[in-house]
């Protein structure tokens, strides 16, 4: 269970924001996902998930069919937790494991209709999440951080 991020956690005492802290980037990508993650979570709760779920959902509605090795590798969870995470979307109808014919030890994960219409309803409630997160910023700005956050996060 995620807990909750207290209130003024979105507005830390203003002589902290003026600490060396501030200026290190490891450390402000990390508190932005800290804060991005506890909203999401708010936001997906009203749908019973996670944004564990989700992210895993979102790559097996992509018609990539991504493998449990695949999930595992691109969202930096380790297999074990992947299995869980498929564990929970597949008792609520949302995926179904195939063995993979070109290797049999492998599975790969598919939507059922209604794991699509799940993740059309988690999309909308993380776009609204999105939306008010990035509110601050500019459709410019927003672009900008969209593409520097995929150089870092995906090379």
């Amino acid at each position: 269970m995620t807990t909750p991020l207290p209130q003024d956690a979105l507005d830390p005492a203003p002589d902290l924001r003026t600490s060396d802290l501030a200026s290190e980037p490891v450390f402000l990508m990390a508190r932005a996902s800290s804060l991005g993650s506890a909203s999401a979570n708010r936001a997906l709760g009203e749908l019973d998930l996670k944004v564990r779920h989700y992210s895993a959902l979102s790559l097996v509605c992509s018609d990539l069919h991504p493998s449990q090795r695949d999930l595992s590798r691109y969202l930096v969870l380790d297999p074990s937790q992947i299995v869980l995470i498929v564990d929970s979307l597949e008792r609520r109808g949302a995926v179904v494991r195939r063995t993979d014919p070109s290797d049999r030890r492998s599975k790969l994960i598919e939507p059922t209709d209604e794991g699509r219409e799940l993740y059309r309803r988690a999309r909308a409630a993380v776009d609204r999440c999105t939306d008010r997160t990035l509110s601050p910023l500019s459709e410019d700005e927003r672009a900008t951080l969209l593409e520097l956050l995929q150089r870092i996060a995906l090379g």
